[in-house]
């Protein structure tokens, strides 16, 4: 299963990772006040933003390539 990050473009890339961020930021907040149900979507939040930043870093190292 692709998730497709790695079509994006750089500027996408940071916009999802910051909506991504800020989801994490708000289940965890859920979490510590005991009002979270699906404790799942965590990992699966974690995984996305590590392949979110792996598909920008890819995609920063090859523009780098090309550039020099």
């Amino acid at each position: 299963m692709t998730s497709g990050f790695s079509d994006m473009s750089l500027d996408q890339l940071d916009d999802q990772l910051v909506k991504l961020k800020k989801e994490q930021f708000n289940l965890r907040f859920q979490r510590a006040s005991g009002q979270l149900e699906n404790t799942a979507r965590i990992r699966v939040l974690r995984r996305d933003i590590a392949r979110v930043k792996t598909a920008a870093r890819v995609k920063r190292a090859g523009s780098a390539k090309k550039g020099a």
